[in-house]
């Protein structure tokens, strides 16, 4: 993870993004934290990230756990 300053970003915003393409980049103002950019190396990345901040696929994810934990459904080491 690397933190920058936010003038710095604003000055060369395509080298924070490939740098965003590796690691976290923690965005700050007046040296605090602000924002944090992220970066994606293929669309298989974007794909999963959109994924995993879906609420609608988390509901979904906590109901399958949820039925599981009450008895209702197949753990996958049973099929």
């Amino acid at each position: 993870m690397k933190k920058v300053a936010l003038s710095e970003v604003k000055d060369d915003l395509s080298k924070f993004l490939r740098l965003a393409e590796k690691e976290e980049v923690i965005i700050t103002r007046h040296g605090k934290p602000a924002g944090v950019l992220i970066g994606f190396e293929d669309e298989e990345d974007w794909f999963n990230y959109r994924l995993e901040n879906d609420p609608r696929f988390l509901k979904r994810i906590e109901q399958a756990r949820q039925s599981l934990k009450s008895g209702r459904g197949i753990k996958i080491e049973n099929i």
